[in-house]
């Protein structure tokens, strides 16, 4: 029997490499009625393994970040189901969803939203005092090093550039061992050199610490860093592949936008 509630977020499911973290089966999310009524997302069934990489991409519109919205907890699909690490959360009321969200989810957005008045330390251990979760001191420096912030963990947003501001944002990501990862757009605001080492750093968290990570991104050269490409178009998944080359994320782009 399918577990709900608080009793579903305190169990704790075996997963392997091969099982999905993440899966949506059958999932929909319609906006608007009448001849306004647009299906963003159109009965999407998909899964993301454990420790995996995968890029979602699709042209503007295609419903990407709805899906990853969905699929994170963010939006409440129409119809259709959503599982984390085994807990179906479309069922869950808000309290335990913001619950789950805090558990088993880490964020990276485009934005970064990091607290101006924090510091980089601070920022990277906020999800824990808003829980009230104690830190792990050694996690926390192990992850400060990581993310090569060692000498910057005192200075607040202001006075870190934007791809400092975002290696702060993937600590703080999985500063709570996260069951998934969700990044949505996270080099979009980022310069080249700063892009390649945020995408080296989500590689490194899904061959080191065994993460997995789901990213939303328009960029081709984005999604060659990820095991597995997932191309929306028009709500629905067109194509679903390995990625091995650059080149293969470009040219299945072109046939999404076709």
């Amino acid at each position: 029997m399918q577990q709900t509630g608080s009793a579903a977020l305190r169990a704790t499911p075996t997963n392997t490499a091969s099982s999905p973290m993440v899966s949506a089966t059958d999932l929909w999310r319609r906006y608007g009625e009448g001849e306004a009524e647009v299906d963003a997302v159109a009965g999407v069934t998909v899964e993301f393994r454990c420790s995996e990489f995968s890029a979602i991409m699709g042209p503007s519109g295609s419903g990407k970040s709805t899906l990853m919205h969905c699929l994170a907890g963010l939006d409440k699909p129409t119809s259709g189901s959503v599982e984390i690490n085994g807990i179906e959360i479309t069922t869950l009321d808000d309290n335990d969803l913001t619950e789950l969200r805090r558990q088993k989810i880490g964020f990276i957005f485009q934005a970064f939203n990091l607290l101006p008045v924090l510091t980089a330390e601070e920022n990277i251990v906020l999800p824990l005092t808003i829980a009230g979760q104690e830190v792990d001191r050694q996690w926390v420096e192990h992850l400060i090093g990581v993310v090569g912030l060692g000498d910057r963990r005192t200075h607040r947003p202001s006075e870190l550039s934007g791809g400092q501001q975002q290696r702060v944002a993937i600590a703080r990501a999985l500063v709570t061992r996260p069951a998934v990862v969700f990044a949505d757009e996270p080099t979009g605001n980022l310069d080249s050199s700063a892009s390649e080492d945020v995408l080296n750093l989500l590689r490194e968290a899904v061959d080191q610490f065994k993460q997995t990570v789901v990213m939303v991104t328009h960029d081709a050269e984005a999604a060659s860093s990820g095991d597995r490409l997932v191309v929306l178009r028009d709500g629905k998944i067109c194509r679903d592949a390995p990625m091995a080359q650059v080149e293969d994320a470009h040219e299945l782009m072109k046939v999404s936008a076709a």
